[in-house]
């Protein structure tokens, strides 16, 4: 997925009520992010911005859990936990239940998990291109 079609399902996936999406001048069938887009973008990548929520989201990749399970995988305190759950909650990434007295935690935008494996996969292209060049015998002179 390329980084106009991301911007695309953005989009698409937005209110219809505010204009997200503006038609391009050289093209009558692609949508370009608009201003208000671009913010809403910015947002969602701040939001993924801060190492300990994406400890939390690579805990839930396997599936549903308790704040407290979600306490032990991370190594957090229960106040970062909670603090981190509740922007990732409030952007629309995770969702919550209640079972009981405890609080379930679940991925609730599976393309989130699509993103960090988009970003993963670039990033191990990248640290292989630069081991190469580290790697590489150097120019005879």
């Amino acid at each position: 997925m390329n980084f106009r079609y991301g911007f695309m399902i953005i989009c698409a996936y937005m209110d219809t009520q505010v204009e997200l999406c503006s038609t391009s001048p050289m093209s009558k069938t692609n949508s370009l992010p608009t201003d208000a887009a671009l913010e809403l973008i910015a947002a969602r990548f701040r939001v993924l911005g801060e190492t300990n929520r994406l400890r939390l989201i690579r805990a839930l990749e396997s599936g549903e859990k308790s704040v407290n399970q979600l306490m032990t995988l991370t190594g957090l305190t229960q106040a970062n936990t909670s603090r981190h759950l509740q922007h990732l909650t409030q952007a629309g990434i995770l969702g919550r239940r209640r079972e009981g007295l405890n609080v379930i935690y679940f991925i609730n935008d599976p393309g989130i998990l699509e993103l960090c494996a988009l970003v993963c996969g670039s990033m191990q292209r990248q640290v292989a291109q630069q081991a190469r060049a580290i790697n590489s015998p150097a120019p005879r002179t």
